[in-house]
């Protein structure tokens, strides 16, 4: 049941014909700092990237038929040490461009790969470039500068969670337009996030948040409901799923026995429309 369940995904999504890919990097000649290292080429294997040196976002925007407005900037998991670029990436990028959210996925620099030259912060500020970089070519990519959220996995989640509720790190080199520009997101999903965070300050006003992680999952349960916990304590507006299993990583649901979890993509979809992210208005509630 569960092979044919997850064949089943692959051919929806093959069928549904989300809009073609394009990759754009976040600085014109590399990274400041590091621009001698822009052309070492990355190596991908499995569902997995790793050897990031240019960072980037890659494009998937959906049908303009459909299309909502909201975009959406995606950050694979990994650990710091890669990025799972297939099912934390791509596959979320045609899941949201089948619904009508412009999607970017983020090959940020990894801090924790063996060898690297880069630092904690060097990812932080390839996700803070991005967020801008979504921003400065909104009418380009046809989508409101004021609807551009965050999405994040596992360590991509901890980088989420960074942006949203941090200051941003210092811009590197010689600041150019783009840096003028709010890397903060409109809203954010934090999907299984790792402990990792930096001084962070919660108010009433701080960006919408949803959050998912599993119970079980040892490493980043913890974390979810640790944000949850700030949130309310700010009275900020968030939302929590907290389900009883399901461990580490189970992304849009599509390799689970568990029915809860294969229907976490109908929760993002809930959510999103409730904040008015999707179609229509966000709904007026007055509590009784």
């Amino acid at each position: 049941m569960k092979r044919l369940w997850c064949a089943g995904l692959a051919a929806v999504m093959v069928a549904s014909g989300a809009a073609a890919q394009q990759r754009y990097p976040l600085w014109p000649h590399g990274a400041p700092g590091f621009e001698n290292r822009a052309d070492i080429p990355e190596v991908s294997q499995d569902y997995w990237t790793k050897n990031v040196n240019n960072p980037s976002i890659t494009a998937w925007l959906p049908d303009p038929k459909n299309a909502t407005g909201t975009a959406i900037v995606i950050l694979p998991g990994g650990g710091h040490e890669l990025l799972v670029t297939t099912t934390e990436g791509r596959d979320v990028a045609h899941w949201l461009a089948d619904h009508g959210v412009a999607a970017f996925v983020v090959r940020y620099r990894l801090f924790r790969e063996k060898g690297t030259p880069y630092s904690e912060e060097d990812a932080r500020a390839d996700v803070e470039r991005a967020m801008r970089t979504v921003r400065a070519r909104a009418a380009e990519f046809h989508v409101d500068p004021h609807r551009i959220g965050a999405w994040g996995f596992s360590a991509g989640g901890e980088l989420a969670r960074m942006v949203t509720l941090s200051a941003p790190v210092p811009p590197r080199g010689t600041p150019d337009r783009i840096d003028s520009i709010s890397e903060k997101p409109d809203f954010a999903i934090l999907e299984f996030p790792g402990p990792l965070h930096a001084e962070e300050h919660v108010t009433a006003g701080s960006p919408p948040l949803l959050i998912s992680a599993a119970n079980d999952d040892r490493c980043c349960s913890g974390p979810a409901v640790d944000v949850l916990n700030e949130y309310r304590a700010a009275h900020a507006s968030v939302e929590m799923h907290l389900y009883a299993a399901g461990g580490h990583a189970f992304n849009l649901g599509e390799d689970t026995p568990l029915t809860s979890l294969q229907h976490w993509p109908e929760r993002v979809i809930d959510w999103l429309s409730d904040e008015g992210l999707l179609y229509h208005p966000k709904p007026v509630f007055v509590p009784k």
